[in-house]
């Protein structure tokens, strides 16, 4: 069946504030987080530099995913579209299921990012406790996300384009190095550094897989641009191009960047704890090289909170619609933002406040896994609406989408086999196993509450046609 241009989008009371040049930026901020900036560091000691393969392979995958997303968004463009594509192909139960898991990963994303942003700070100012500042940037953050979705998609814009402008400068400075051999990296920079200690491999195979985990932890958000669809100024247009330039942002600020750093410094110089960007800034020799990586990684860390709390708001709503969350989330404010879903999870968010005086070393890598697990059963379920799908389209039950995945559903399937692979990887590190037994517990709990809500209103359980209305 040919595509047709999709005519329909469902009315959700948004307003469509967010522009070409913002849903751009937002997603490739979604490409860029504190996942490279710092856990790369540790991934780099466990693979050397074949850890630049595992995020190209992993690079490929997540465009599968993204392709899967896109055709789906312009199918029916609607905010919280993981859990209402859930609803709609796999069933209530799977809507409801999704909705919450993907609200959960952002809720632990933020507490780790706030946690994260006062222990940078504390670089600057140690006097500072830790807990005033993740609490003066959670007030802040919370109050430019009910203002408007203009000013999220403003702050966000800028976040973005600070990660970008860095890791573009760091490229261009490593290349700089590599070519001229100016600064005291000058002398050991060359690619060969990529093959010459123990080769490319250096830890086997099998260790490198094992990076894997923390790798797709790195490109956790990046599909955060299908919750900006019912608020996009034009979802045609400016969706796809956000996905479609998804391979050249991974090439470049991933792939690019940790070549261009691996080629700079010796993979056996980097350290589990230690940002690649501060030890390669610090060897090549650059003037307050670590407070400006540090000011970037904050950023970072902002960013990633920013979003966690716009998206968090509209799943809830999204829940709420459908009888899944307590109707009062479904209301707007006179700003059209679903501000009292962004307040209760702003209250979950503000444990992380307290963590800062409890919580142990391990507690960010634990927080970081379940992240990471809730975030691989989105993107399972964006796969598996994606198959059933093109099967309705191909059974001529559905329209086209006018944004057709490359390989139809073919290259889904292999996403999925990719996704249940890393799954056996967490499941095998007994380290980042705990989240699996933390994702079980949560699956319990919403089990448990699915039965709740079905006797109290049966009709949650029954399928319901999308709503739609014409536009244009």
């Amino acid at each position: 069946m040919t595509s047709e241009k999709v005519t329909e989008v469902p009315e959700e009371g948004y307003e469509r504030g967010l522009g070409s040049r913002q849903v751009q930026m937002i997603a490739i901020g979604g490409a860029i987080g504190v996942g490279l900036f710092l856990m790369a560091g540790s991934n780099i000691a466990k693979a050397g530099p074949s850890l630049i393969l595992m995020y190209a392979v992993a690079g490929v995958i997540i465009f599968f995913i993204m392709r899967a997303l896109g055709e789906l968004l312009l199918y029916r463009p609607v905010s919280g579209s993981f859990a209402e594509y859930s609803r709609e192909f796999l069933g209530p139960f799977f809507g409801y299921f999704t909705g919450w898991t993907y609200w959960l990963m952002w809720v632990v994303t933020g507490m780790s990012e706030l946690t994260a942003t006062a222990l940078y700070v504390h670089y600057w100012f140690p006097e500072i406790p830790q807990w005033v500042t993740a609490l003066v940037f959670l007030v802040i953050l919370f109050g430019v996300n009910l203002i408007s979705v203009k000013l999220f998609g403003e702050l966000e814009f800028w976040f973005s384009m600070v990660k970008v402008t860095a890791l573009i400068g760091m490229i261009v400075i490593g290349l700089g190095v590599l070519t001229f051999g100016f600064s005291s990296a000058g002398d050991t920079a060359a690619v060969s550094n990529l093959w010459e200690f123990d080769g490319f491999f250096p830890k086997g195979i099998g260790s490198s897989l094992m990076t894997l985990q923390g790798v797709m932890f790195a490109y956790l958000a990046v599909e955060l641009v299908g919750v900006t669809a019912g608020e996009s100024e034009n979802p045609e247009k400016t969706l796809p191009k956000a996905i479609n330039t998804l391979p050249w942002r991974i090439a470049l600020f991933y792939v690019g960047a940790l070549t261009v750093i691996l080629c700079v410094v010796k993979w056996t110089e980097f350290a589990p704890g230690v940002s690649p960007f501060v030890e390669a800034f610090a060897k090549i020799g650059i003037p307050a090289g670590a407070g400006i990586v540090n000011f970037i990684v904050l950023t970072a860390a902002l960013s990633s909170c920013n979003s966690g709390m716009y998206s968090t708001g509209r799943m809830l709503r999204n829940l709420a619609a459908s009888g899944e969350a307590p109707r009062v989330f479904e209301k707007l404010s006179s700003t059209k933002t679903p501000a009292l879903g962004i307040f209760v999870s702003v209250l979950f968010m503000s444990i992380g406040v307290v963590l800062n005086y409890i919580v142990p070393e391990k507690a960010f890598g634990y927080v970081t896994s379940v992240a990471t697990g809730a975030g691989i059963w989105t993107w399972l379920m964006i796969l598996v609406s994606h198959v059933l799908y093109r099967r309705a389209v191909d059974a001529g039950r559905l329209p086209a989408s006018s944004f057709p995945a490359p390989g139809g559903a073919k290259c889904s399937y292999v996403a999925i086999a990719f996704l249940l692979f890393v799954t056996g990887l967490i499941a095998y590190d007994k380290d980042s196993r705990v989240s699996l037994y933390v994702m079980a517990g949560w699956a319990v709990a919403l089990i448990i509450g699915w039965f709740v809500l079905k006797a109290r209103n049966p009709q949650v359980a029954e399928r319901r046609e999308p709503e739609l209305e014409k536009v244009g």
